[in-house]
């Protein structure tokens, strides 16, 4: 079966959440509010072998596995569109975009095959999915993947800084695999949400100060965006948090 999409710059999926490769992230670091975002599956998830091919794999005390992405991401809440989204309801970085957005509606964290399931028109969406739109998806293949493979080569290569993290979490932060394990268990996907900073700091990344002092500004004016909406107090304390922590690695000589 073939599928066909094409899009119609209805911004619909300019709202909410972004994952990002690092290297966005940090080109963006002025843009977005950053965090590292945890996606627990199961072992025996049809997405476990790739998850755990991107993020990292943990084992736990019942001989089971537990694999997560972990990726940075601009953390929006839902209701928020993307901050580079124009009046116009274009991309004002249209030339300059993370990988993430030229990929839509493909997802390289799942396989391949799989594919084809992102492909269902979301309510109020208004992407082109109709016989005059090209042919994306056939024989559980891509057929137009520059962008695909571009973005997946890119999560492939920063693996080890993933891997690094993910050690350096473990050992620091004793709760996290709990965390992980009652995120993996609920209906909905669920998210283990973390810092930046941690981030920054576990791979000493040369560029830290500058990327916080980049950082800073973003969280303080996202925390004025979400403050005294309770629907949305995850997100303001995590703004909150950060931007503290930014504030000291900001100020590191």
């Amino acid at each position: 079966m073939a599928y066909r999409f094409q899009c119609t710059a209805c911004g619909k999926c300019c709202y909410g959440q972004v994952p990002l490769t690092i290297d966005d992230a940090f080109r963006h670091a002025d843009r977005f509010p950053l965090a590292m975002v945890w996606s627990p599956v199961r072992q025996g998830s049809k997405d476990f072998t790739m998850v755990a091919k991107l993020g990292a794999v943990f084992h736990l005390p019942n001989r089971k596995q537990l694999a997560s992405l972990i990726v940075p991401t601009a953390y929006l809440p839902p209701n928020l569109p993307c901050p580079a989204l124009g009046a116009d309801n274009l991309c004002s970085i249209h030339a300059d975009k993370p990988l993430r957005c030229r990929t839509m509606p493909f997802y390289p964290y799942r396989e391949e095959q799989y594919q084809a399931e992102l492909l269902k028109l979301q309510s109020g969406w208004a992407c082109d999915m109709s016989d005059s739109a090209p042919i994306v998806f056939a024989d559980k293949g891509i057929t137009l993947r520059d962008d695909f493979d571009q973005e997946r080569q890119a999560l492939e290569q920063q693996h080890p800084q993933i891997q690094r993290y993910a050690d350096y979490m473990l050992k620091y932060t004793p709760n996290l695999l709990n965390s992980l394990v009652k995120a993996s268990l609920k209906a909905k996907a669920g998210q283990v949400v973390t810092s930046l900073s941690s981030f920054l700091t576990a791979i000493r990344h040369p560029a830290t100060q500058s990327i916080a002092r980049q950082q800073l500004p973003v969280l303080e004016a996202y925390q004025l965006k979400t403050a005294n909406q309770k629907e949305l107090a995850d997100f303001h304390r995590h703004y909150q948090v950060s931007a503290k922590e930014m504030g000291f690695l900001a100020a590191r000589s």
